[in-house]
């Protein structure tokens, strides 16, 4: 019988592009990336932020400015990065913002649904395609994109993210299938109730009344824990798993009620 094949469970000296590192989820990978050896590209519209984490994840990280709304932005920076680091094997398409905005606010809402969409689900495209020339020399290329428990249902008021989401998903799904023959795998996670700058304005007393109504394990998530997923994902040994969109909720969407 012949030996199985060694796929290894490090990435230590892999080149990994995490978006929207300055701050929450995105920081918890870059750090957690830096500290298992991997060579980060920081990246976030904070550039002085983006220092702060780049120093964090060790000597191995550079930061960079980007606006993923930017379509020239993104070509000019991947291709900025993979100069720098001599190729590009990870990415993980993390940037996102709020959106919340009733149906009926009018030209705000047109705008929120723009700007949503722009930054959560077009990025994520135009960054895989950026970076598609640099993954395709990787021997073992991975793609995370992160979306929300909201890709998977709905709260009032969220429209415009909620789409987005949703539409990270299905964009997830389409790049696994058109990319799985060429061994790069793309996959999806669904982070929950996560304690970030985004959930910040959220009193503590409706987050505990929200997390023991609603998740199994009856409290908020911490960025670290949706970031080991994330490594478990980019590793050379995860080598059969893509399409695939998993939730990081603490439970939230095995509940009924």
């Amino acid at each position: 019988m012949q030996a199985p094949p060694n796929r290894s469970r490090s990435i230590a000296g892999r080149v990994a592009i995490v978006t929207g590192a300055a701050s929450g989820m995105g920081r918890a990978t870059a750090r957690l990336f830096g500290a298992e050896g991997a060579r980060v590209a920081v990246t976030d519209l904070d550039f002085e932020a983006c220092h702060d984490v780049a120093r964090e994840c060790g000597t191995g990280a550079r930061p960079y400015a980007l606006d993923v709304g930017d379509r020239e932005a993104i070509v000019r920076v991947v291709e900025q990065i993979a100069e720098d680091f001599g190729g590009i094997d990870i990415l993980v398409n993390n940037a996102g913002l709020s959106s919340f905005c009733p149906l009926d606010a009018g030209d705000a809402y047109e705008e929120t649904w723009a700007r949503a969409l722009a930054v959560m689900l077009t990025a994520h495209q135009r960054m895989v395609r950026a970076a598609l020339p640099h993954l395709r020399r990787s021997d073992a290329a991975r793609i995370v994109n992160i979306a929300s428990t909201e890709g998977l249902g709905a709260t009032p008021g969220d429209t415009p993210y909620v789409a987005a989401k949703t539409g990270v998903t299905g964009l997830t799904r389409g790049l696994a299938v058109d990319l799985g023959p060429e061994g790069i795998t793309c996959n999806c996670i669904c982070p929950g109730p996560i304690t970030t700058a985004m959930t910040e304005g959220v009193p503590d007393e409706h987050k505990t009344i929200f997390a023991k109504r609603r998740t199994a394990l009856k409290r908020y998530g911490e960025p670290e824990e949706v970031a080991h997923m994330t490594l478990s994902l980019v590793l050379p040994a995860a080598s059969y798993i893509t399409g695939a969109v998993i939730p990081v909720d603490g439970g939230l969407m095995a509940r009924n009620a």
